[in-house]
């Protein structure tokens, strides 16, 4: 179970990595991307360096006890800055690269005094868990420990508070990206403290050195989780709301997909249905089928029958895009049976008197018509009046194969 923790969070950061590399290699000069796979990069580093067994790796094969101390906490600073500089293009500003340039400078002089401070001092002993306790009075070595954990306890402490005082500013997926990442910053800046009270325990004589060997490293794993899911989420909510609103659209196209199902069959006009696809992928599936039948079936549509219904449907409710829904909901469910009725006949393109077929946002508004009649004229704004549903689809039939004629009624005013 040793190191089990630190390889987990290392894990959760380097998946967040993983996921946004791709954008990266696309937006390479992208600062805002960069400081984001820096963070995610960084943070995985600092676990993986400090996990046990990677510590007695790195002290073995170079010979110098305690090498890994140094470099982890180099990892640790360099995530405390790129924590930080990451809020800063998060916020913006007419002053934002310069701001980040001083947060890097800064905490590259960190970086250099933890080199320093490591190359002046003198560990002999290994510590693989309990090194920041252990030589907590030794010179230099005291030093360098402070060092790093006050840089770090002062970025994250900065990041939490410009998160989640920024979080009450924004809304939607901003809102909960900021207050995790704000959390996550929030359990960093507890690994600090922890650390920092172990240390100065071991100053005054006391032995607190659980706090640093079972505290500090669950509050820093957790920090790394919440800190990755904060970074995600702002990227990945509006794919997810983009897709949560195709699968709507998709489920209400339904209605109008079902009513041109004999011509699609028919004509074959519906293209393979895409497997294991995206519920964007689906919707324009679904669109493109549907706009293929309309296609077929322009020449039957009937723009006496459209002005008759969206009259009607607009005096009974006064709503000119239910009336002009309605109004194509009669024209197409008419085009249906006329084509169904002509055959192989041929159609009368002089009689077509629409000159488009609806768009995607009209098509949604025309499969509400289909399953959700208009209300009886008088009901609405024009007062009371003679009693008259969505007009049924009426115009002069072709014969159909047999010899006879479809069944047609007209209600209404027209």
């Amino acid at each position: 179970m040793s190191g089990l923790i630190n390889y987990l969070s290392c894990s959760v950061l380097w998946l967040g990595l993983l996921v946004k590399a791709p954008d990266l290699l696309r937006h390479r000069r992208d600062p805002y991307l960069r400081a984001i796979c820096a963070l995610l990069g960084l943070a995985g580093l600092c676990f993986f360096l400090g996990a046990p067994p990677t510590v007695g790796v790195i002290n073995r094969l170079s010979g110098t006890p305690n090498l890994a101390a140094p470099l982890t906490y180099a990892a640790i600073t360099a995530y405390a800055a790129a924590s930080q500089v990451l809020v800063v293009y998060w916020r913006g500003g007419p002053r934002v690269h310069r701001t980040a340039r001083r947060w890097i400078t800064a905490y590259a002089g960190v970086v250099l005094g933890i080199a320093v401070l490591f190359a002046l001092g003198d560990a002999p002993e290994e510590r693989r868990t309990d090194l920041d306790t252990y030589y907590a009075t030794t010179p230099f070595l005291a030093q360098m420990i402070v060092l790093y954990l006050v840089a770090h306890l002062v970025a994250a402490t900065v990041t939490s508070v410009c998160s989640l005082r920024w979080a009450g500013r924004v809304r939607g997926g901003l809102r909960l990206g900021l207050t995790l990442l704000g959390s996550g910053s929030l359990c960093g800046a507890g690994y600090s403290v922890s650390k920092l009270t172990a240390v100065t325990a071991r100053w005054t004589g006391r032995d607190w050195s659980a706090l640093g060997t079972t505290v500090s490293p669950a509050a820093a794993g957790l920090g790394a989780l919440l800190t990755v899911v904060g970074v995600l989420v702002p990227l990945l909510a509006p794919a997810l709301a983009e897709a949560r609103q195709a699968r709507r659209a998709y489920a209400r196209l339904a209605p109008l997909e079902k009513a041109l199902e004999e011509v699609l069959v028919r004509r074959r006009l519906r293209l393979p249905r895409p497997r294991f696809a995206s519920p964007v992928t689906r919707l324009v599936w679904r669109q493109t089928s549907i706009q293929n039948a309309l296609s077929h079936l322009d020449v039957y549509f009937d723009r006496g029958l459209y002005e008759r219904t969206r009259r009607e449907v607009l005096d009974a409710t006064g709503d000119p895009e239910r009336a002009e829904a309605a109004a194509w909901a009669a024209v197409i469910t008419a085009a249906v049976r006329e084509e169904a009725g002509a055959g192989r006949g041929t159609p009368r393109p002089g009689d077509r008197a629409l000159d488009r077929v609806p768009g995607p946002a009209l098509l949604a508004r025309v499969a509400d018509a289909l399953t959700d009649p208009a209300p009886p004229a008088g009901s609405g704004p024009g007062g009371a009046g003679t009693p008259a549903a969505v007009p049924p689809p009426s115009r002069s039939p072709s014969p159909s194969p047999s010899g006879s004629r479809p069944s047609v009624t007209t209600t209404g005013r027209g």
